[in-house]
């Protein structure tokens, strides 16, 4: 039996709710499938939340790491190629912390690629009716943080990735597009069944 991780943040920047984590959180309460699926909201806050991931990794081994975060504004399910190592914050995170122009490891090489089978996942989520593409890159934020802190931490091997995620129906400020709440969770569900797929003609997943 493969062991995912599968990871989904708090709220941050004054909202109440995070959508990452009630998606995530949504898929466990129901998860009838093949894996052992570990669960965890982690902090929006750069140095706890690679902090709190390090340990979970070690703790569980996981054959699979998916995050999960909050892309408030973009209308679509958002499968990332790259971490890059950057912290460039836009806003403190929550625990005050505003990094400008660092990088997230100053030994770290400048970028990390995702080894989820991206294009697959995308192409699975639209097969299934849901608006999904392919991102280039996680941003600078933490959600970044936490992508190329994971791709650091996981032996090879580990199958590892990013999925941002529109605001939901529930957490949707006025006038954003957002999806359904229950479309989110589905997607992500989706993401976990077909995490360990192989991609055909995409070694690695992620980089041609």
């Amino acid at each position: 039996m493969a062991v995912v991780l599968l990871t989904g943040f708090e709220p941050f920047d004054g909202a109440a709710r995070n959508p990452s984590a009630d998606a995530v959180n949504t898929v466990a309460a129901d998860y009838d499938g093949p894996h052992e699926l570990i669960v965890a909201t982690l902090p929006v806050a750069f140095e706890s939340s690679a902090r709190r991931l390090r340990a979970l990794i070690d703790r569980h081994s996981p054959d699979a790491v998916i995050a999960t975060g909050l892309a408030g504004g973009r209308p679509q399910i958002a499968v990332e190629r790259i971490g890059v190592n950057l912290m460039d914050a836009r806003i403190p995170d929550n625990d005050g912390a505003q990094p400008l122009d660092a990088p997230c490891e100053p030994d770290g090489p400048a970028a990390r690629f995702a080894t989820l089978p991206v294009k697959h996942l995308v192409r699975v989520l639209t097969t299934h009716g849901l608006p999904a593409q392919l991102s280039l890159s996680a941003g600078s934020y933490v959600c970044n943080h936490v992508l190329y802190t994971a791709l650091g931490a996981v032996p090879d091997g580990t199958v590892t990735g990013f999925v941002h995620l529109p605001w939901s129906t529930g957490t949707v400020p006025a006038g954003a597009p957002h999806l359904a709440d229950e479309e989110l969770a589905r997607a992500v569900r989706l993401v976990v069944d077909h995490a360990l797929d192989a991609e055909v003609g995409e070694p690695g997943g992620s980089i041609w």
